[in-house]
């Protein structure tokens, strides 16, 4: 007879409770997702099941609450423009700073620039927003005005998300497997094969996971925004023309909305919860998708 040792998890009483208490904690974050969402779904039902105002809200051009349109169509596509634009110049910049940390930096530079990287990461969005109202948005008006524009928000925001694409890629490159590493340097790659053909494939999961988080959050950013973009809501024809993000328009109307208007407010805070939470199973996907074997 074969006698198996117990597990040295075993000889602590409250390890027992550890995987029920993970459990429940895990339960609780779900069910306030939940909750949140019913809440978006029970403001927002005045207008979601008049079948004109749905159709009006998907369809219409124009934003006029007094008049009983709410086109949200010309701020989900500034919203998108906008967050894209920001992936565009961040991911690149971000996926080479994360490739400097872990192939090119010296330590002691290397831990600077991530201590660098990490403190833009916690700056407070509003004091992004006030640098590029007075800064920003003046030289954008000195080429052509007003200045506040898609392409300040496309820039701030990129400002912004930078942080998240070059750490979450950096712990990414890192944790690739050093065997692979070693064996791409022993079939004669140089350290440019071995980053463009070993290093970026096999953490492309996790990057992949960073940059649609980031994504994620240029999506739901709100005070920069604000402050930089114009505030019109229009379709954006260029870079430099004003537009009016799905946030924006919450944050300054909610505050004396009501009836129907208030419901189609509620309607574009889900409709920005919904993509949010796509963004974030595709993330989820993606990191499954990245595991090492």
């Amino acid at each position: 007879m074969i006698w198996s040792r117990p597990s040295f998890l075993s000889r602590w009483p409250t390890d027992r409770w550890l995987a029920p208490g993970l459990g429940v904690a895990a339960a609780g974050a779900g069910l306030i997702l939940l909750l949140v969402l019913a809440f978006l779904l029970r403001e927002a039902a005045p207008l979601l099941l008049d079948s004109h105002a749905a159709t009006g809200f998907l369809l219409d051009a124009g934003w006029y609450p007094l008049e009983g349109q709410f086109g949200m169509l010309p701020m989900v596509v500034a919203s998108l423009a906008a967050a894209l634009g920001a992936l565009l110049l961040a991911a690149p910049l971000g996926i080479v700073s994360a490739i400097f940390l872990n192939f090119s930096a010296p330590p002691g530079v290397a831990h600077l620039y991530r201590m660098i990287v990490a403190l833009l990461a916690g700056i407070p969005s509003v004091v992004f927003g006030l640098w590029g109202l007075t800064v920003l948005v003046p030289l954008i008006a000195r080429w052509q005005p007003p200045g506040a524009s898609l392409l300040a928000a496309i820039l701030i925001l990129a400002l912004m998300i930078l942080p998240t694409v070059a750490l979450t890629s950096a712990s990414a490159l890192a944790a690739v497997p050093k065997s692979l590493l070693h064996g791409a340097a022993a079939l004669g790659l140089t350290q440019q094969g071995t980053i463009l053909r070993v290093a970026l494939p096999a953490a492309r999961g996790g990057i992949i996971n960073g940059v649609l988080l980031a994504g994620a959050r240029a999506l739901g950013e709100t005070m920069a925004v604000l402050m930089v973009a114009g505030n019109v809501v229009q379709y954006p024809g260029g870079l430099l023309d004003p537009v009016r993000v799905l946030t924006a328009n919450i944050a300054l109307e909610m505050a004396y909305a009501s009836g129907a208007h208030r419901a189609g407010l509620f309607a574009s805070g889900l409709l920005l919860t919904l993509a949010v939470m796509l963004l974030a199973w595709l993330a989820i996907r993606a990191s499954h998708g990245g595991r090492h074997d």
